[in-house]
């Protein structure tokens, strides 16, 4: 219709121009979001160019997820575009923060296997607000300490509090989750509180920044030096290991407050005060504690001490003052007998090696990833270290001792690999006076019958994972358990020691199976 030099759409024109329902547009008249310019004669609405403008804007504001009263302010004027537009951004990143962290908070279900009732739990976490986060680590802090003198420590655990961004990641958002589940655990709660107790009892009292510092500096030096003796193969109950530990204890001595004049020195209460801090502080549940904290704060997370303060603790164990280990293996390496006759600890060695030899024949590349009965070493890992141990008992006996533990000594033939390390330990054990020639405190021969045992029970290892036969072995087996029962009888055995507790055999088992059990290994 067109009066003059205007036109007018009736409801069901503009319905069709615009896409728009007819009901749509009466029931947005009626809320006032455009108003008709006129009627006919019969009532009914008519709409000019403005309404028409004014419903392809509410049309678009309305698909961006805004109400019918604030595009009714936006179009009378009483706000901005721009200002509805910052307002409706600011709801829409809240509604994507929320829809985030449920999202989060599902894939964590399906990661854990959640119970019902952990959803609950895991959802009344998720939505909680910086403060209420604060308030958990405060709660968990004041209820595990108590009224103990520690100042600085009860300082350091409130002044961590997990501060999780406005827009977090699913591991920030995940790591909330656990951390607030981790707090409500007894085991957290009662290794925080024997942390407190033991500075409580021992140092009380303020700190100055200077002492946290020294301490952070000996945690990284004494790091630094077993990953070190780790890389190079050195086994925390060996004799190599006791020079580290003199090292660790050297620096750690002066960061101890000692009444006694003369202080601290690296002897047996030395390295027994260093044991029961080090068990004191290792703690599976305080180092997750820390990290949970470090991954929702968006801080550098330290690498988990946990295999590195085993191999420590064992290294003090098997070393409980200066010199200990190796005056014991003096004394034993003096005084001990050479079982190996009439035939000779190097006839022992070859017998060995070539049986170990066929089997490492028999590896076929498929059989790589199986498991073996070390733990964390598949027949890859084991066929590696049966080449190393070679290398690194032909070194020793050439005066060129080995440092590449980590290496890679299989190649492309582990079969070459091991005839070529095995034959170069043959040669250097044949050399002229090697037997009786002192290595340390050990005459050669001692290095020979080391190599008998390790490959004893490596092949044993082996044999089991490939299932290939390992019988003719028996006879040096037979031979060589007291020699293992004299040197390894009094080593700490677990996790980070050379061999796992002995374990039981069946009546009559073969001597190479009462072998690997007394070295750890589970006999079926």
């Amino acid at each position: 219709m067109h009066v003059g030099d205007n036109t007018f759409w009736s409801i069901g024109e503009v319905a069709r121009r615009t896409g728009l329902s007819v009901k749509l547009i009466r029931h947005w008249s009626d809320a006032g979001v455009v108003h008709p310019a006129g009627r006919t004669p019969a009532g009914y609405r008519l709409y000019g160019t403005e309404a028409l403008a004014r419903l392809q804007l509410a049309q678009t504001l309305r698909g961006l997820g805004l109400g019918l009263a604030t595009i009714r302010d936006v179009l009378e004027r009483e706000s901005t575009l721009s200002e509805v537009a910052a307002t409706h951004v600011d709801a829409l990143e809240e509604q994507i923060r929320t829809l985030r962290t449920q999202q989060a908070v599902l894939r964590s279900v399906i990661r854990r296997n959640t119970t019902a009732e952990g959803l609950t739990t895991m959802t009344e976490l998720a939505r909680m607000s910086a403060a209420e986060r604060r308030a958990i680590i405060q709660d968990f802090v004041t209820d595990t300490l108590g009224e103990l003198d520690v100042p600085t420590y009860r300082r350091g655990l409130l002044a961590a509090t997990p501060d999780l961004p406005a827009d977090p990641t699913d591991e920030q958002v995940d790591a909330w989750l656990e951390l607030g589940e981790l707090v409500r655990n007894r085991a957290l709660r009662a290794s925080v509180r024997r942390m407190a107790d033991y500075a409580a009892e021992h140092h009380p009292g303020e700190h100055d920044d200077s002492a946290l510092q020294d301490a952070e500096q000996v945690t990284d030096d004494w790091l630094r030096r077993v990953e070190t003796a780790t890389a190079q193969g050195i086994a925390p109950d060996s004799p190599a290991a006791d020079p580290v530990v003199t090292a660790i204890v050297a620096t750690w001595i002066p960061t101890q407050a000692v009444p006694d004049e003369k202080g601290l020195v690296d002897n047996a209460q030395a390295r027994a005060l260093l044991l029961e801090q080090l068990e004191v502080a290792s703690d599976a549940h305080v180092e997750r504690y820390w990290q949970l904290l470090c991954i929702i704060n968006g801080w550098p997370v330290r690498p988990s001490m946990a295999a590195a303060g085993r191999w420590l603790t064992t290294a003090l164990r098997a070393h409980p003052e200066p010199g200990a280990r190796a005056a014991q293996l003096a004394e034993l390496y003096d005084v001990g007998q050479d079982v190996w006759e009439p035939n000779g600890v190097l006839h022992a060695c070859d017998e060995v090696l070539d049986a170990v030899g066929e089997l490492v024949s028999a590896v076929e590349p498929g059989q790589f990833g199986r498991p073996t009965a070390c733990a964390d070493w598949d027949v890859h890992t084991l066929l590696n270290h049966l080449v190393w141990e070679n290398l690194l008992w032909a070194g020793l006996a050439n005066g060129t001792p080995r440092s590449d533990f980590t290496a890679d000594h299989l190649g492309d033939d582990h079969v070459a690999a091991f005839r070529t390390a095995s034959q170069a330990a043959r040669t250097a054990f044949r050399g002229p006076g090697m037997l009786e020639r002192r290595y340390g405190p050990a005459p050669g021969r001692r290095l020979v019958e080391q190599l008998v045992i390790e490959m004893l029970v490596h092949g044993w290892d082996l044999a089991q994972a490939i299932g290939h036969p390992y019988d003719t072995t028996q006879r040096v087996a037979e031979r060589a358990l007291p020699v293992v029962r004299e040197i390894y009888g009094d080593l700490p055995r677990g996790a980070a020691g050379s061999f796992a507790p002995p374990q039981p055999v069946p009546d009559g088992a073969a001597p190479l199976d009462r072998l690997a059990a007394y070295l750890g290994r589970t006999v079926m």
